[in-house]
């Protein structure tokens, strides 16, 4: 794609956040209360996503390229790519260099967000509802759950997987589970695999040359 068209793309996705997004001081300060909660983070954060998509699908513009910006500003400030890099990396966490860390939890990120986009491609405006709010108490890992309604077909079951942070209190998504499947738990098993057969610094690489050529 060229950069032009790049350009493009970039700007018409931000005029369409733009517009859906207010940020005077009482959205925010509304914004800090709610993402103590991880059931009204999911429900904001998902409402405003969706409805993000839905306007894009109404002018016909869903494609991987705008997907891929609209989850980098809607979705990933609220996923905690970092915590799910490592889940990912396992026992290789202790082994790997400072660098290769960094290294493998930014193309982790880029891997969640072309996943995330290509899988909300798939949305035809359908109704979402989320789970209502709860008492988390002192846990630190909550699971939210939501569910894709279809017309004439069996609903799409997906749960978040959060994680709370003991210095701030907001809570961040680190996994989600569509229909029993756990996208962490699949990649993990995949990385684990290659990493013993081909090297962290190969994997790396490998992750990286697929994700810049999606």
């Amino acid at each position: 794609m060229n950069i032009l068209k790049k350009l493009s793309i970039i700007v018409f996705v931000l005029s369409v956040i733009a517009t859906s997004f207010t940020t005077n001081a009482v959205e925010n300060d509304f914004k800090s209360r709610i993402e103590k909660s991880p059931y009204k983070l999911l429900a904001k954060v998902g409402g405003k996503l969706f409805d993000d998509i839905a306007l894009l699908s109404a002018q016909e513009r869903v494609q991987p390229e705008v997907m891929r910006v609209l989850i980098h500003q809607d979705l990933m400030p609220y996923i905690d790519y970092r915590y799910a890099a490592y889940k990912i990396l396992g026992k290789y966490v202790k082994t790997a260099s400072k660098q290769q860390r960094a290294e493998f939890v930014e193309v982790m990120r880029h891997y969640l967000e072309n996943t995330y986009a290509q899988a909300l491609t798939q949305y035809k405006n359908q109704q979402v509802k989320f789970e209502g709010d709860k008492d988390t108490g002192n846990k630190r890992i909550a699971v939210v759950h939501s569910e894709i309604v279809q017309q004439g077909s069996s609903n799409i079951r997906i749960e978040f997987k959060f994680r709370k942070n003991r210095k701030t209190g907001q809570w961040k998504a680190f996994d989600m589970v569509v229909e029993g499947i756990s996208l962490l738990n699949s990649k993990q098993a995949e990385i684990t695999r290659q990493i013993r057969e081909h090297g962290l610094d190969e994997v790396i690489a490998q992750i990286r040359d697929k994700t810049n050529n999606a």
